[in-house]
């Protein structure tokens, strides 16, 4: 999934020639402490709350203000980790969207993103959590698959975290089946290394500290 997919509705842009106060009164109407800048198509950067309040000038125009350290944005065609990359490493909460020739074309909300990648990770879909550790020689996502379906349950997302330091690789893995014990034991029996598992009363927040980590992964 690509940036041009992901963008946000109802995200006003301000003009340079905009008043602070104007900016302000966007901003508290939207619900939103960033806003972009945009002259016709042209992107030239995000301006903040924070910014403003700084500056103290509510007469002074958002054209006064200098954007060089402050245009954060990514290209229409990149890829969904991309954007989660950039969102963690800037730690920004909305990350304007441009085409080819460098035109605004809007901008994605971190919450919007967010629930989106709930929504692909299956967060609110009924289900186990399996975290196991592999060697990273031993690592066949075939057989994996296999020892899940073999327990008449299927993978509704999986993702990696790679532990060069010790040489293997650590997997997280979301299946459609609340009694997971089954393939635990199944799992176990392959001599996989189990870490951790969540059923049913724990799974929203097990995954949440996997995703956390996988942002962090994202990041390095």
């Amino acid at each position: 999934m690509n940036a041009d997919k992901l963008i946000s509705d109802g995200i006003v842009t301000l003009k340079p020639s905009d008043k602070c106060s104007f900016a302000l009164l966007v901003m508290k109407e939207q619900g939103e402490s960033v806003l972009p800048v945009v002259n016709d198509k042209e992107y030239l950067g995000l301006l903040s709350e924070s910014d403003i309040l700084d500056r103290g000038d509510m007469e002074a125009s958002v054209d006064s203000f200098d954007f060089i350290q402050s245009k954060p944005f990514i290209e229409e065609n990149k890829h969904l980790y991309e954007i989660i990359r950039t969102f963690s490493t800037l730690k920004i909460t909305l990350l304007p969207v441009l085409d080819e020739e460098q035109h605004y074309l809007g901008a994605i909300r971190n919450t919007d993103l967010l629930n989106r990648i709930s929504e692909i990770f299956a967060i609110d879909n009924p289900g186990g959590i399996i975290v196991f550790e592999v060697n990273e020689n031993d690592y066949t996502l075939a057989e994996i698959a296999q020892i899940v379906e073999s327990n008449d349950a299927k993978i509704l997302n999986l993702f990696i975290t790679s532990l060069p330091e010790v040489g293997k690789i650590e997997v997280t893995l979301k299946i459609n089946k609340i009694d997971i014990a089954p393939v635990l034991q199944t799992f176990s029996r392959y001599d996989y290394n189990i870490k951790a598992s969540f059923s049913e009363d724990t799974y929203n927040e097990g995954l949440q500290e996997r995703f956390d980590s996988f942002m962090k992964y994202l990041n390095v």
